[in-house]
């Protein structure tokens, strides 16, 4: 028996693995930093022979709270993830498996490879509408890339989408995804109706060394991105500098900073109620996306999520903060559960990739809604 996790995103720590029984793991740390969350690794062992994990100290994770009703996703060909009914006791997560094959994945949530993400830039820019631009490079050296969707023009509203700010939540890229898809998909009445009339800025990808690393929120050298939007650098934070020094160029009219949420069990959007500037138009355009995506799916709630901030409170440097006080727009942190969406549960898949993409695809339908209210 065999634990790995020497590929990319992998991330585990094995105590001992001396029996398929047995086998005691810990999640190690984001490089300079205590937070543990993200794990990724591979089992090669006999097939059909119950195998017993424990993953330990999880106290001292980032989010303790995330295991509690958390089940385990796993793979044996990284194509289709499905859950494994695990346990929490408050400090050890338990899980039981008897693998069909003799090689198996796991993993924190279904990871997005930075193959797949290439696959996914390259693949968008051959749309006509489509330009793929590298902003710059990351502090180890991976690129900074950005998709320009249809023509821009002063009389043009911006819409910028980002996501994996926090590079675990891999979810985030998987939502944008299915955007893309949909967006470029030259027979969908929206998505060429918003092609001809706005201009979409989108990164899916904010943190490829995070990602590549195994981390689960921040980058290569431990720095939160999404605390870094006040006043970022070249030598902590290049990945918000660029793009923030882009938006600052082309401006903002709708902003979504793509999330996942350890602990939250639902499908919510955070919306900018702290910032100074918050007034009425803005409570207006935030209502009415939210009140459209209700229509739109079931995979969208607006009654859990997180607790709004006070009057002039919010943390300015926070991505979506940032953002919505420094354009006037309407800004929203659109967050997805590691779990499931529980009033919409899957108790085979959980929240999934296809899950996220299809909420991608969906959120589309919202973004066109508000367009003409921006």
């Amino acid at each position: 028996m065999k634990i790995f996790s020497n590929f990319e995103s992998g991330n585990i720590h094995v105590i001992a693995d001396d029996s398929p029984q047995d086998i005691q793991l810990s999640i190690p740390a984001d490089n300079n930093t205590d937070i543990a969350q993200w794990f990724h690794f591979r089992l090669e062992s006999e097939a059909q022979q119950a195998h017993h994990f424990t993953i330990n100290d999880l106290t001292k994770s980032a989010y303790p709270e995330g295991w509690v009703d958390y089940d385990v996703v796993a793979s044996y060909d990284r194509e289709e993830w499905f859950r494994i009914p695990a346990k929490f006791d408050g400090d050890k997560l338990t899980f039981n498996v008897i693998p069909e094959d003799e090689s198996m994945y796991f993993s924190y949530f279904a990871p997005y490879s930075y193959d797949r993400h290439q696959d996914l830039l390259h693949s968008a820019q051959t749309h006509p509408a489509c330009k793929l631009e590298t902003l710059g490079h990351t502090l180890d050296n991976n690129d900074i890339s950005i998709l320009t969707i249809g023509e821009p023009s002063d009389n043009k509203k911006n819409i910028w989408v980002i996501g994996r700010q926090h590079p675990g939540e891999t979810m985030a890229e998987w939502f944008i995804e299915g955007l893309l898809q949909r967006l470029l998909d030259e027979t969908d009445t929206v998505a060429r109706a918003l092609v001809n009339n706005v201009v979409f800025h989108v990164v899916p990808n904010m943190n490829p060394d995070g990602s590549i690393r195994g981390h689960l929120r921040t980058n290569g050298i431990g720095v939160n991105l999404n605390r870094e939007w006040q006043t970022p650098s070249m030598e902590r934070s290049p990945e918000v500098y660029l793009v923030r020094e882009r938006m600052l160029k082309t401006g903002v009219d709708l902003f979504l900073d793509i999330h996942g949420d350890e602990a939250i069990p639902y499908n919510f959007v955070a919306g900018g109620e702290g910032i100074p500037s918050y007034d009425k138009r803005i409570q207006h355009l935030e209502n009415h996306f939210k009140q459209s995506l209700l229509t739109i799916t079931p995979e969208f709630q607006d009654a859990i999520g997180y607790d709004k901030d006070e009057p002039g409170k919010a943390n300015l440097t926070v991505g979506s903060n940032w953002v919505g006080e420094q354009f006037k727009c309407l800004s929203l942190t659109l967050e997805m559960p590691f779990k499931d969406h529980i009033s919409q549960a899957d108790e085979l898949y959980g929240w999934s990739p296809e899950r996220s993409a299809a909420f991608g695809h969906d959120t589309l339908s919202a973004v066109w809604a508000t367009v003409d209210k921006l």
